[in-house]
């Protein structure tokens, strides 16, 4: 044990285990080439002695610096207001302490933010990065790839996918079984508030609406946008019944914007489903709160998060030498009140 403020060495190590400095330093740094015995004494020597290893040395070494960024495009204000942030930066923080890596978060939006954001990862400060809620102005995929950095995506990118892996849930195929949901029911007036047409959850998440909605004969033209936040549904759910009055079934492309629904349709005394019922996606808490509670597509964020992470471990062992993997997940739907 380190007595008297003394701090044990790794030449101290080496002695008390009766091997070489340089056996030592591969034992302690989980190197090839180590027998079980050496590997077993300098383990109880480092336990004895108390022994630290030093970062800073042992990155010069190992070339590792055994953290990971996750990197979000997005303001401040939303990520921490946003359950899906706050459930998504946990996942990654958990799935990151069981590989042993510390969690770095960067948030960065395009512009002088963006520029400080590759300098720093230039300088090779983390061994790889997962980035999730990207935009179509973004070019986060291209300079990690360009840099050589490990990266996987939570979503597609829009610009420079093949050059990268990443973890999506099939968007397209979710909404349409929202909308074949709402069709049961027996809705024939059935708009959506559809999320950012800048990301491709927003793109995907409308376009398995139209899908589905012309398969049945019905009009494809009632569509508003919001950015994924409870005002901007409440503000879409607005324009859409001024433009609609007679609409009777809505699909919302996150469960805060059904919630911002809800509130405006209970404000020009529309019941929920008996008048409108409505569909929305994320089942990230919010749509069990919502009265009624809501029927929603539950994002396997989890499961994509659990993925991300493997697959970036993967690639960071490579080198990140290896070609860009894809894995699609299919959202379930949970059935609730509002429908």
């Amino acid at each position: 044990m380190a007595e008297n403020g003394h701090v044990p060495t790794l030449d101290e190590v080496a002695r008390l285990a009766g091997v070489s400095k340089a056996t030592a330093s591969r034992a302690i740094n989980g190197r090839s080439k180590v027998s079980a015995k050496a590997q077993a004494a300098v383990d109880d020597a480092v336990r004895s002695l108390g022994y630290t290893p030093n970062a800073a040395a042992r990155s010069l070494v190992t070339r590792r610096t055994d953290s990971v960024a996750l990197i979000v495009p997005e303001s401040d204000e939303r990520i921490f207001a946003d359950p899906f942030f706050a459930r998504m930066l946990h996942l990654v923080a958990r799935s990151l302490r069981e590989h042993d890596l510390q969690l770095v978060l960067l948030i960065a939006q395009p512009g002088d933010e963006e520029e400080r954001l590759l300098a720093y990862l230039r300088g090779r400060y983390v061994d790889g990065a997962i980035v999730a809620s990207h935009h179509r102005a973004d070019r986060l995929a291209e300079h990690l790839s360009d840099l050589g950095l490990p990266a996987v995506f939570i979503g597609q990118p829009w610009i420079g996918a093949d050059r990268v892996s990443y973890v999506d849930s099939d968007n397209v195929g979710a909404a349409g079984q929202a909308v074949r949901a709402l069709l049961a029911a027996g809705r024939r007036r059935i708009a959506t508030i559809a999320g950012p047409r800048d990301m491709h959850a927003g793109h995907d998440r409308l376009e398995g609406w139209r899908q589905e909605v012309a398969a049945a004969g019905l009009p494809t033209d009632l569509v508003a946008y919001g950015d994924f936040t409870e005002e901007s549904g409440e503000t879409a759910c607005a324009t859409l019944l001024d433009a609609a009055a007679d609409l009777d079934g809505i699909f919302a492309a996150s469960d805060l914007m059904a919630q911002g629904a809800m509130r405006e349709l209970a404000r020009r005394g529309l019941r929920v489903p008996e008048d409108v019922a409505i569909v929305g996606y994320d089942d990230l808490g919010v749509a069990e709160r919502t009265e009624p509670p809501l029927t929603t597509l539950h994002n396997p964020i989890d499961q994509m998060v659990v993925e991300a992470v493997r697959l970036l471990t993967a690639a960071i062992d490579e080198g990140g030498r290896g070609a860009p993997r894809r894995v699609i997940f299919v959202p379930e739907l949970v059935r609730r009140a509002s429908v």
